[in-house]
């Protein structure tokens, strides 16, 4: 948990959990059903603060969906001291956050995704510790996914769920036990991840190719999903998925160190990220719920909270959605880069892995080679 946040200016402006304990200690029954009104408005707050440091400076898309993160974090701190208070009897429980929670990047709305880890089966009162958690964060407004697992569960689950598998992957503690969440790292690691990577890489493949088809298949729809789309944050999200589980990285800076990205490409993965961030950021607080589509209605208005101005023949919300596809474009280049050197990577050791191969010999390859069914050049100096 250290250091995730650092990077966010004056955390006590978002909220201050300090002065909230100071305040809920006060209370003469401070359980979670009695503290949830007082976080609500905390939560509030958080959100309008954060809106405000977005209108200031519109392009700073991951420190505000850092910032979303770190103000949920403070409150459910609070919730499950409370609880854990409610029900001091109860077994060491991780509050874990998972998804792109995990992560540490939400939108003003998004949902927030939670896994409660227990060392063995939890008890009854282990169970009574997270219903008050969750009804105090449902009485917040606040759109929770949630489990409730022994680690023998998670591990089994992870094994066979790939969309728990993939939570599970970027999941960090927010509260509770430490040792209870270092034991569900160790035996993530060794018993879900260590063997698994080529097949990870294989089904998240199929999953975006899926979710490419299903959205339409083009990164240049009138209307784009900023989320789901093609070109968009799933796709970043995917690569970094595959980074992290095959030489497990713990920010996508570090591709560059496992030779994934150069230098210049990770720049462009990074003003990609920070664009899509803002623009989803953007969406949540003009709409006021968890909204991912760029529609018509809207992108006049997002365009002019960017910042973009009409110019010579352009106008500015054309200007903005020019530049929303020039983003598209470039996250589809970064993901055949990334994908051919993963695949040389992996065609190290056996055959090729991840793109298109070439399954018949040509009769005429003009000077260069087949190497395990892709074009390749016959040797250094070639051209």
């Amino acid at each position: 948990m250290t250091g995730r946040f650092d990077h966010l200016p004056d955390r006590r402006a978002i909220v201050d959990r300090r002065a909230l304990a100071d305040r809920i200690a006060t209370l003469p029954d401070p359980i979670p059903a009695k503290i949830a009104p007082l976080l609500r408005d905390a939560l509030d707050a958080g959100r309008a603060e954060i809106a405000r440091r977005l209108a200031e400076h519109p392009a700073r898309g991951l420190e505000a969906a850092g910032a979303q993160a770190y103000l949920v974090d403070q409150l459910l701190r609070l919730l499950l001291d409370s609880a854990q208070r409610l029900y001091p009897e109860a077994e060491p429980i991780a509050l874990v956050a998972v998804g792109g929670y995990g992560r540490a990047e939400m939108a003003a709305h998004s949902d927030v995704d939670l896994a409660f880890l227990t060392a063995a089966s939890p008890s009854a009162l282990a169970q009574r510790v997270v219903e008050a958690v969750l009804y105090a964060l449902w009485d917040m407004r606040l759109k929770i996914g949630h489990s409730v697992r022994s680690l023998d569960e998670m591990v089994q689950q992870a094994r066979g769920d790939m969309t728990i598998r993939t939570a599970m992957l970027e999941a960090r503690l927010v509260a509770g036990s430490e040792a209870v969440w270092i034991a569900a790292e160790r035996r993530f690691q060794t018993e879900v991840r260590r063997g698994t990577e080529r097949a990870f890489v294989a089904d998240k493949l199929v999953e975006r190719d899926a979710r490419h088809r299903r959205m339409g298949d083009t990164r240049y729809v009138v209307e784009p999903n900023v989320k789901e789309g093609k070109g968009g944050l799933r796709d970043l999200h995917t690569l970094f998925w595959i980074g992290k589980y095959v030489y497990d990285v713990g920010r996508a800076r570090q591709l560059v160190d496992e030779g994934l990205f150069t230098p210049a490409e990770y720049r462009l993965f990074h003003r990609a990220d920070e664009f899509f961030w803002a623009v989803r950021c953007h969406l949540h607080v003009l709409t006021g719920r968890a909204e991912d589509r760029l529609t018509f209605d809207v992108q006049r208005e997002i365009a002019a909270r960017m910042r973009f101005r009409d110019r010579a023949g352009k106008s500015a919300v054309e200007r903005f959605m020019q530049y929303y596809f020039l983003q598209a474009r470039a996250v589809g280049t970064l993901s055949g880069v990334f994908l051919a050197h993963l695949d040389e990577r992996f065609a190290a050791r056996g055959r090729r892995f991840g793109l298109p191969t070439i399954r018949r010999k040509p009769g005429k390859l003009h000077g260069f080679v087949l190497d395990r069914g892709r074009l390749a050049l016959p040797r250094d100096g070639f051209f």
